[in-house]
């Protein structure tokens, strides 16, 4: 089956088996390794992309439905050879660890930011109760969202800070590679 979609901003049309996940046809043919298989049962977030603005689990959404819509990963964020400023947030202040649950969470904080579900820690933190984290305790994720929410975000962090090494003001965990960049 063709599914016509557009993909971080370049229209795509891919065929696929009608039974695939958007997971599935997002890493296996679209080349998008930035989404992440974790439970494979919609539950754990690492796979969660924008689906016309909206954060959905690639991993229960079959490839079909996206036809026709506009599919953002976290590789998309990135532009100009800058980070986002939620992804800069992400990693100035240590909210990343082992990387692995960070582009799910990255994309539904900044759903959650844009559709102003994020006014405090509280709703921060209820916006991301579909990701799971087992590194970060949360708090610095949480803190990294309501700066970029509040407009502190740096804009001109390269896009490769997250491949190197960089504490955080005040200790934290270094960052590790990828930084939900798209790796």
């Amino acid at each position: 089956m063709e599914v016509g979609f557009t993909l971080n901003g370049k229209a795509r049309r891919l065929d696929v088996p009608a039974h695939w996940t958007l997971l599935r046809m997002l890493r296996d043919i679209a080349g998008s390794t930035d989404v992440k298989h974790g439970c494979g049962e919609g539950v754990c977030g690492a796979c969660a992309v924008l689906v016309d603005g909206v954060a959905m689990n690639s991993c229960s959404v079959l490839a079909p439905q996206v036809d026709g819509a506009t599919v953002e990963t976290v590789g998309g964020l990135a532009a100009g050879g800058k980070l986002h400023p939620l992804q800069a947030e992400m990693v100035m202040r240590g909210g990343v660890q082992c990387g692995f649950c960070t582009p799910g969470m990255v994309l539904s904080a900044l759903e959650a930011v844009r559709i102003g579900a994020a006014g405090s820690d509280e709703e921060i933190r209820h916006s991301l109760a579909g990701n799971l984290c087992r590194c970060t305790g949360y708090g610095k994720i949480v803190d990294a969202v309501a700066a970029y929410r509040d407009g502190e975000a740096p804009d001109d962090v390269p896009a490769d800070a997250g491949e190197h090494e960089h504490r955080p003001e005040g200790g934290g965990s270094a960052a590790s590679p990828g930084v939900g960049v798209g790796h």
